[in-house]
């Protein structure tokens, strides 16, 4: 199911990322990924936007900061799919969480939000206009993946629970265990994939004295994991974890970052290439 056309409620859909200067990060994933950049997109004087694309189908997006933006910290945002933002973000501050930016109309007609769970970690809800999400999900050069990085785990599963009806099933990888979340009733992946075709994200424990925010993380798929760790740091990013195994899977991952800071993860997966 690597082509898309829309989306469920309570599915994340999207991924963009804000920036200070939208062309010199776009610089950057286009030569890494091999994006092509279509924009920037008509809207507001004061936002810049750029649609990134594979094949002539969306992926992910590019923007100058939006005036309401200003206190995100510079990383990807994940976009859950919601019938109503307004809704959702009521929502997530019943459930305990906040609204970090409260609903706007977004340059396709839609409406967003974002908002924090418990401890801070931030997520986009959309509720969608034309634009209907990633056409292109889960092959090389496009996203795959998205993680909450968390410490209160039980804390974790009642705020997503409450806001987006997700449920959680842990998955044993070698030695180490990882948190699904699962979207019930949702079928999406593919049907020999290893894992319930419901699974939605990960979700991944940070353990002891760590000093690191829960925060959510994205993760693209790759065909040569060291290539592209390699080719970020030649392009001023940095390779904040070097490429390593994951058991019993054969994946290939890194953890990256780009010159402005903001990580994520590359993954090669056995079998899945260009």
């Amino acid at each position: 199911m690597s082509e898309r056309d829309g989306y469920e409620p309570g599915v994340p859909c999207w991924v963009d990322t804000w920036r200070a200067d939208p062309r010199a990060a776009l610089g950057f994933y286009c030569e890494l990924f091999g994006w092509d950049a279509r924009g920037p997109e008509p809207g507001s004087a004061q936002v810049e936007h750029h649609m990134l694309t594979m094949r002539g189908r969306d992926v992910a997006a590019i923007g100058s900061r939006p005036e309401h933006g200003t206190d995100v910290p510079v990383a990807w945002n994940t976009y859950v799919w919601v019938e109503s933002a307004d809704q959702a973000a009521a929502a997530a501050a019943r459930a305990g969480g906040a609204v970090v930016i409260e609903p706007f109309e977004s340059l396709d007609g839609g409406r967003i939000a974002i908002v924090g769970d418990p401890e801070g970690a931030a997520i986009g809800v959309w509720q969608p206009g034309a634009h209907r999400g990633a056409e292109l999900v889960n092959e090389p050069g496009a996203w795959s993946m998205s993680n909450l990085n968390a410490r209160d785990v039980e804390g974790a599963k009642r705020f997503y629970g409450a806001v987006f009806g997700w449920e959680t099933l842990s998955f044993g990888i070698g030695d180490a265990e990882v948190l699904l979340w699962r979207r019930p009733g949702y079928v999406g992946g593919e049907p020999e994939q290893p894992v319930p075709r419901d699974v939605v994200a990960t979700m991944a424990p940070i353990g002891g004295a760590v000093e690191v925010p829960a925060h959510w993380s994205v993760d693209f798929w790759v065909d040569d994991t060291d290539a592209v760790a390699a080719r970020a740091d030649a392009l001023d990013g940095s390779v904040i974890t070097p490429p390593y195994e994951i058991p019993d899977t054969g994946m290939r991952q890194a953890v990256l970052a780009d010159p402005d800071g903001a990580t994520f993860s590359v993954t090669r997966v056995a079998g899945v290439h260009r």
